[in-house]
């Protein structure tokens, strides 16, 4: 049963098999998933903004009830604007789990009507990050079922 609007931001440097795995199914759970490029002025990202939500459209467009969008500033603030009452976000770590924690205790403290929903990737993508995508590709690694086809394509073109 689908209820609200969730936000999946990240930065999406580039988008992995891990996003999309959580991107279907946060889908099929809320009536509107909004995947928000952050614009991070402090991170030196590989691909730009615009290039980031072209790859992050293409790779999502067979999901209506899929958007993406880019924003800064506050996420609390970003939600509002888009009337979203839930952020989610993914967890392949303990790690991750203390970081996203303390997030979402702030975005709470910010705005406590905004509840963050933890989602477990599945388990072919619990290794998974943009970081080591970008690194593999770096180094002429295979990136067979981390990326779609389309991102490889650009990743490579982008490192040559």
């Amino acid at each position: 049963m689908k209820t609200s609007v969730a936000i999946y931001p990240g930065s999406f440097d580039p988008v992995t098999n891990g996003h999309l795995d959580l991107i279907e199914r946060g889908e099929k759970m809320f009536d509107l998933v909004i995947v928000a490029v952050l614009q991070n002025v402090d991170k030196q990202p590989l691909f730009t903004v615009p290039e980031r939500v072209e790859m992050l459209r293409e790779v999502t467009k067979q999901w209506p009830a899929v958007e993406v969008d880019v924003f800064k500033g506050l996420l609390v603030d970003y939600a509002r604007k888009r009337g979203a009452g839930v952020i989610l976000r993914g967890i392949r770590a303990v790690s991750d789990y203390e970081y996203e924690l303390q997030m979402a205790l702030m975005n709470r403290k910010l705005e406590p009507r905004l509840e963050t929903v933890f989602m477990l990737p599945g388990e072919p993508y619990s290794y998974l990050s943009a970081k080591l995508v970008r690194e593999i590709a770096q180094l002429g690694g295979p990136l067979t079922d981390l990326v779609p086809a389309v991102v490889e394509q650009k990743l490579r073109a982008k490192i040559a």
